[in-house]
């Protein structure tokens, strides 16, 4: 029986130690938001990387004459908790080389440990807040690293790692020990392309966890040709000018490892130049699908029929271009319920002098609604790569960070520094329902740079999303939300068994409020599924704010390969529920 939870006054931010790092810290960079009925002053996040203990530095291996497309797509980033120890920690994917000199050092991927932990056990939190295991744990892959995916796909209760690289990517088995095993060979998923996202997902409702990996072009050194930018520069091409389209792969998990299973689905009939993928039952029929943001090229929509058979729907179905009938540059992508009607929507990052894109999801077909949104007219002048909807001031609205960066040198602004490719990261207020409100360049310009991949979750446990973003030959950003708090919120944690995923669940927060003396009953839908954004996985738990004088009355959620939805156990407010499947 789902009680009732008490009425939650707005409550003002308390700091706190990160790990032992002062949570305020002076000289630290702001994100300060222009919100309704909140002071301009007051930050909304707070970029800690470097007092956390987070100390890593992304390398393209781009010399400054040289213009390889690969070099200029950034690096991935994973919140995962490796260990099992109730915390998110760290997997930073570095790119590198391309083709290493006699002699260089090659960085590697890099694991950082979350010590709060450990540090509230031994009562000491002073130490850092993160610690390098790389080496411990075995998982420095040297290729030239893009994204990475996490799932436990062997149901045995930890998460493992998939790592894509400009050529062959890489599997590692957790071993449940604080160590990996390299099983990239066993499991045949190496693939040798260059891999960009890749997803955990269910294709055939067996329960297990299978796995799709996007494909940009089919790249080596010796298709680069040279390109100038508008400024007659040196600069790097549009995929458009190698005619190189690649295809994705699907890998199907069968009682010996993966299959190949792409060419049985169909999956190579279309080509394109993939960056982002995310995964999700769009049409409510009980099995999952799966949309590719490709580069230049248009989108595809992959609908499971749930027969062992996906077809691209996305023309047909008003998501593979935007309302020009123009094929966009697809970077990041999310499935959300933005409007909250339990069918899930469409967000999309793009390049400069195109918006991102939202496709209104209307029982099964989509439409461009992004120009009444609010989420264009920003974004016109900015290149988007990840990107998250998430309720950061716990208000009961989703709210949109965007991590931003040029791939050409438009030219450069003296206050974003030397980098000619850094752009302001941006922040969307949620005013409710699908309206947005930009709080434009002059509020986000302390955050800035050439940002790649980005990734959300509670990194602090305590309560609000917070965001890890890749900057290109730059130091990463950890961004603790420290957004004054509306409301409370409630957090739950799906787990799976050997046979019985809970990566693709949809669970639905209700809550009543009384309104002009009459009971208003309304719903929150998220999607438990880590694989979205551009290049990253997130925190697999499911976060919801809840605004003051709304009381939860219900949590449901339907499962991965089911049309039904089952009721949880009687939730708590202010903390993760952990649900086994």
């Amino acid at each position: 029986m789902i009680t009732t939870a008490p009425k939650y006054s707005r409550t003002m931010p308390i700091l706190i130690h990160l790990r032992g790092a002062l949570l305020l810290f002076t000289g630290l960079a702001t994100l300060a938001l222009n919100v309704q009925g909140q002071d301009s002053a007051e930050p909304w996040f707070q970029e800690e990387a470097a007092a956390a203990g987070l100390d890593w530095s992304h390398v393209s291996g781009a010399p400054v004459d040289r213009h390889w497309f690969p070099e200029i797509m950034g690096g991935g980033v994973a919140l995962f908790d490796y260990d099992g120890d109730g915390d998110l920690d760290v997997y930073l994917v570095q790119s590198g080389h391309l083709i290493p000199e006699e002699g260089q050092v090659v960085p590697t991927n890099r694991l950082f440990k979350n010590m709060s932990v450990e540090q509230s056990a031994g009562g000491d939190p002073s130490g850092p807040g993160f610690v390098d295991v790389t080496e411990a744990a075995g998982v420095g892959d040297d290729g030239y690293g893009m994204g990475v995916a996490c799932g436990d796909y062997d149901g045995d209760g930890d998460v493992d790692l998939y790592v894509t690289n400009v050529g062959p990517n890489r599997f590692y088995q957790n071993q449940g020990n604080g160590t990996f095993k390299d099983l990239t060979s066993r499991l045949k998923v190496g693939d040798g392309r260059w891999g960009t996202s890749a997803a955990f997902m269910d294709a055939n409702s067996d329960g297990k966890l299978d796995l799709f990996v996007v494909n940009n072009l089919n790249w080596s050194p010796g298709i680069e040709t040279p390109c100038n930018n508008y400024r007659n520069k040196p600069d790097f091409c549009s995929p458009n000018n190698y005619n190189a389209q690649s295809t994705d792969v699907l890998f199907v998990q069968g009682r010996l490892g993966y299959s190949d299973y792409s060419r049985k689905q169909g999956l190579p009939l279309s080509a394109g130049n993939g960056l982002g993928v995310a995964c999700a039952d769009y049409d409510s029929d009980g099995d999952t699908d799966i949309y590719v943001a490709n580069d230049a090229t248009p989108n595809a929509l992959w609908n499971n029929s749930g027969t062992d058979n996906f077809t691209d729907v996305a023309l047909a179905g008003g998501c593979a271009v935007n309302s020009t009938g123009t094929p966009e540059a697809g970077m990041g992508v999310q499935w959300v319920d933005v409007n909250q009607d339990g069918w899930f929507d469409l967000f999309m990052t793009h390049i400069r002098r195109e918006t991102n894109t939202f496709y209104m999801n209307r029982k099964g077909r989509f439409r461009d609604m992004t120009n009444m949104t609010g989420l264009g007219p920003d974004s016109v002048r900015l290149t988007g790569f990840g990107m998250g909807f998430h309720d950061f001031n716990l208000d009961g609205r989703l709210d949109l960070y965007v991590a931003n960066g040029a791939v050409q040198a438009w030219g450069r602004d003296e206050s974003y520094g030397e980098d000619a490719y850094a752009e302001p990261n941006l922040l969307y207020q949620g005013l409710g329902g699908t309206r947005f409100e930009s709080l434009g360049e002059g509020t986000a310009s302390p955050v800035v740079g050439s940002s790649r991949g980005a990734a959300f979750g509670d990194i602090d446990n305590d309560g609000d999303v917070d965001v890890v973003v890749v900057d290109r030959d730059a130091r990463v950003k950890l961004l603790r939300n420290v957004a004054p708090r509306v409301g409370t919120w409630l957090g739950v944690e799906l787990k799976g068994s050997r046979f019985k995923t809970a990566v693709g669940a949809v669970v639905r927060l209700e809550t009543s409020s009384l309104v002009d003396d009459e009971i208003v009953i309304a719903s929150q839908y998220r999607l438990a599924d880590p694989a979205y954004s551009y290049l990253a996985s997130n925190d697999p738990r499911v976060h919801f704010g809840i605004a003051p004088g709304h009381d939860v009355t219900g949590l449901f959620v339907r499962w991965p390969g089911s049309t039904e939805e089952v009721e949880l156990k009687s939730p708590t407010t202010g903390s993760y529920i952990p649900i086994q499947r």
